[in-house]
């Protein structure tokens, strides 16, 4: 049987609540029996770790997401330093740097992101990251800030950035831009990386897989995504979904 995690999904977004209690059932019947949801504002998390205490398959992360500086105060870090004691979430995330957004703040951005990276480096928590236009930059900051390691979200950079995130203790998350026979640069990229270091995930519900693109994206598409990862690799289905899942949970301490 097909064991697989979806390392990044936002099953807490409200466009989820009609229908989350089957999704959640039916990716079990898919064998999809872990999904890590990631936090983006504070004003989110109470949502998130309620629905997260509602099923055993969902694992809350927690964090201050660059595409909302606009939302974030200083004592949201604060009231994050609590949580992480209280709660035990399984990363600090989704965080990162964002400098693709227009008009944004990059150094605002940069000390919100150390300042998280500090968090996870007192809790020994792995983190998630969103990086966009910023690989360079976040990598400078991993290496000055070391954190126990943790995944990068829809990577998207280059063979060497990847070996830089690599040699940091990172993984690399792939998702449903792979399905897109026009994703050539990135297929070719996630052919070539070593299969240690790549995690499976949605990010539903945005990033829909080929032919779904003017739907709602939902962790029942993961084993799509596995799919179109055995395309472009020369391991069977089966040795990826076991190798893709054993990461996921080493670099997240899911059991």
């Amino acid at each position: 049987m097909i064991n697989l995690v979806d390392s990044h999904c936002h099953l807490d977004f409200q466009l989820f609540d009609a229908d989350r209690t089957y999704i959640l059932a039916h990716c079990q019947q898919l064998g999809v029996n872990n999904i890590v949801v990631p936090g983006v504002s504070a004003d989110k998390w109470d949502r998130l770790l309620s629905i997260c205490d509602q099923s055993e398959i969902l694992h809350p992360a927690l964090g201050l997401h660059p595409l909302f500086m606009d939302q974030h105060t200083a004592a949201h870090l604060v009231d994050l330093k609590k949580l992480i004691a209280a709660v035990a979430p399984v990363a600090i995330g989704e965080i990162g740097l964002d400098f693709y957004l227009p008009n944004h703040d990059k150094q605002a951005q940069i000390d919100l992101f150390t300042a998280q990276l500090k968090l996870a480096q007192s809790a020994q928590l792995p983190v998630l990251l969103h990086v966009r236009k910023a690989h360079d930059q976040t990598i400078n900051l991993l290496k000055t800030h070391r954190v126990v390691g943790g995944i990068v979200h829809a990577f998207n950079g280059s063979l060497q950035q990847a070996e830089q995130y690599i040699k940091l203790g990172f993984v690399l998350g792939v998702g449903g831009v792979i399905t897109h026979l026009k994703a050539t640069r990135l297929r070719t990229l996630f052919s070539q990386l070593p299969l240690s270091s790549i995690v499976l995930e949605t990010d539903a519900p945005d990033m829909p897989v080929a032919e779904m693109q003017d739907q709602r994206n939902t962790p029942e598409n993961i084993p799509l995504i596995l799919a179109a990862l055995a395309n472009i690799r020369s391991e069977s289905k089966q040795d990826l979904a076991t190798i893709t899942t054993d990461n996921a949970k080493r670099i997240l301490n899911i059991k």
